[in-house]
């Protein structure tokens, strides 16, 4: 029976967050058996902002041993570096010779991103959906989990794999595959503490806005008591008028695994000061395992390299042959 491959990663900037993980990790580890896994740590990505080059190194690393801790399996799942497989910057360049840059220039979070930069933006930050469609169609992926800020990235790649198939292949015979979007039905989006209208980001300057993985519990207990909320008594989802509550309460039936109802009639007549302590002691406790392992194999740097190493050759002998095919078709003469 054919498992549907699946592609994804996340960029090694900053600490990983209950929204990296609520949204995304999660949903890898629980999908990992059924499906053909590919997950990197995009640092090619990270480099198309202003960046620490050593934090960026350290920050790779880091990220891949958060990987294992929330339950991705080298079993399952082939784990890498994208920079350690230098097939996704040699598709790049293949491909962004064919992207129209228009395509480019709509992109909003190149809008978004370049308005904040300003004259320092750089041509990667213009060049990254293309970096992406690399990432995705070296693998030939069937699914890409991607959450609703990342739909438009993803229908660029099929964009670019459409025009790449109508003008070097042939409709009977396509080379690069159109990949669909996985977007998960809960969690997608889990939203800052200090404002419940914006996305639990690693880029927002307040370390107070997110949970990081990493957080130990009296930093955690912190958070949870500082971040913002209504004066209003009586818990409830899905008030368009308070997105800090729905966001909060959210995150506590995410990670109590109780459903929605349950969850409704337990906090419904609750106020913050009853309710902030019981959803800090679920995230402590959700987190423990992640982060006992986590300190293990950051203890543990051999069996994380050699992960490491192994995902590298498993995703390099995929990539490779996807680029070969792209670089006949587009005339790359073969060597000799």
């Amino acid at each position: 029976m054919h498992r549907p491959r699946v592609l994804s990663g996340v960029q090694p900037t900053g600490h990983l967050h209950l929204g990296n993980y609520l949204g995304a990790i999660r949903h890898w580890v629980a999908g990992q058996q059924e499906r053909e896994n590919f997950f990197c740590v995009v640092d090619l990505h990270a480099m198309t902002v202003p960046y620490n080059p050593a934090e960026l190194a350290q920050n790779t690393y880091t990220v891949a041993a958060l990987y294992l801790a929330c339950g991705l399996d080298p079993q399952y799942s082939v784990i890498f570096i994208q920079s350690h497989v230098p097939a996704h910057s040699q598709l790049t360049w293949l491909l962004n010779c064919i992207t129209p840059l228009n395509w480019l220039e709509r992109m909003i979070q190149f809008k978004e991103k370049a308005l904040k930069q300003g004259e320092d933006v750089g041509v990667g930050l213009l060049d990254y959906p293309v970096l992406m469609a690399a990432d995705i169609l070296l693998y030939q992926a069937d699914l890409v989990p991607v959450g609703e800020d990342q739909k438009q990235h993803l229908e660029l790649t099929r964009d670019i794999a459409q025009r790449f198939n109508y003008l070097f292949a042939s409709p009977e015979n396509p080379i690069l595959k159109l990949p669909q979007p996985l977007i998960p039905t809960t969690g997608a989006r889990v939203m800052s503490l200090t404002d419940g209208t914006s996305k639990m980001s690693k880029s927002d300057p307040s370390d107070m806005s997110r949970i990081n993985l990493t957080d130990p519990p009296d930093l955690i207990q912190k958070k949870i008591k500082r971040c913002k909320t209504d004066p209003i008594r009586g818990l409830e989802f899905d008030n368009p008028q308070r997105p800090e509550c729905h966001n909060l309460l959210t995150l506590y039936q995410l990670l109590s695994d109780k459903d929605k109802a349950t969850v409704a009639a337990e906090v419904q007549d609750m106020g913050w000061g009853e309710f902030k302590p019981l959803l800090a002691e679920v995230i402590i406790e959700h987190l423990r395992p992640i982060q006992t392992k986590y300190a293990e194999l950051m203890n543990a740097q051999d069996y994380l390299r050699q992960v490491l190493r192994e995902g590298r050759e498993r995703a390099h002998q995929i990539a490779q042959a996807t680029l070969a095919q792209v670089q006949k078709a587009m005339g790359i003469a073969p060597l000799l």
